[in-house]
């Protein structure tokens, strides 16, 4: 196996954390396992990744019910074909899967067709009890993207939080919007019923994630300037134990161009 995963005990629930190495952008799967079922949440950026996850899920012996993504980067949807159930989503974050349209598994060269990545349930904010467990479903704007979905267990503690978080990783900061990412911290910060966060890069994460996210966003609006190269080499000097140094890459490629 290439990635890793880290099980979390919640009494009814326990939880399969998988990351990805890092040529997978260190994203994260989470596997729900309720008493009778598993719920995926996102659905892996590299093709043989999302296999691995989906393999994970076939040895726990209960059925795979609805692989839920979370936001409309390809990082988090592409494998989705591979989980073979029902893809649940924000109606936004539909649109916008369609609106990219089809992609390519980089490491094969394989199409995607778009028709493969495409949910076709849509998610209203809500609670929904599944196999007995409330999960909460939330709509979030701004930061790394202007519509993403968070997921609460709020008997189990638990907030699927996926790219509102990131830990111990370099922060996507393609929009430069750190008061979106602050507030967002800000928001679920102060919901202390939550002691275990899991996040869409890095490790499972405890409240303190909030203060160690704040330090990073006040250095990102400190530091990212209009030079690409310099914003890397002052980031990853302040935080030379964080992964995740190809996002600022991919990001940086975005807001300022190829490197010529």
């Amino acid at each position: 196996m290439h990635g890793t995963f880290t099980v979390i005990d919640k009494g009814p629930v326990r939880i399969h954390s998988y990351a990805a190495p890092e040529d997978g952008l260190d994203v994260n799967t989470q596997l729900i396992e309720t008493p009778s079922r598993i719920i995926a949440v996102d659905a892996q950026f590299v093709l043989a990744y999302a296999d691995e996850v989906v393999a994970h899920a076939k040895q726990l012996g209960k059925p795979l019910d609805r692989l839920v993504i979370s936001h409309a980067h390809p990082d988090h949807y592409q494998g989705a074909a591979r989980f073979g159930v029902p893809v649940h989503a924000l109606p936004e974050t539909i649109a916008e899967i369609v609106a990219v349209g089809a992609k390519t598994d980089l490491p094969t060269g394989t199409p995607i067709p778009l028709a493969d990545m495409t949910p076709t349930v849509e998610i209203a904010p809500g609670t929904e009890v599944i196999d007995g467990i409330p999960f909460v479903f939330e709509k979030v704007t701004g930061g790394e993207i202007h519509t993403t979905l968070v997921i609460k267990l709020p008997e189990q503690g638990v907030l699927v939080a996926q790219d509102v978080v990131y830990n111990r990783t370099h922060l996507w900061f393609l929009d430069k919007d750190f008061d979106g990412w602050q507030a967002n911290i800000d928001r679920f910060a102060s919901e202390r019923e939550y002691d275990t966060i899991l996040p869409g890069h890095g490790e499972p994460a405890t409240p303190a994630i909030w203060a160690e996210l704040t330090d990073y966003v006040n250095a990102g609006r400190e530091l990212l300037g209009d030079d690409g190269d310099a914003y890397k080499k002052a980031i990853t000097e302040r935080y030379p134990a964080y992964q995740g140094a190809a996002l600022i890459d991919v990001a940086n490629a975005y807001m300022f161009g190829p490197k010529g």
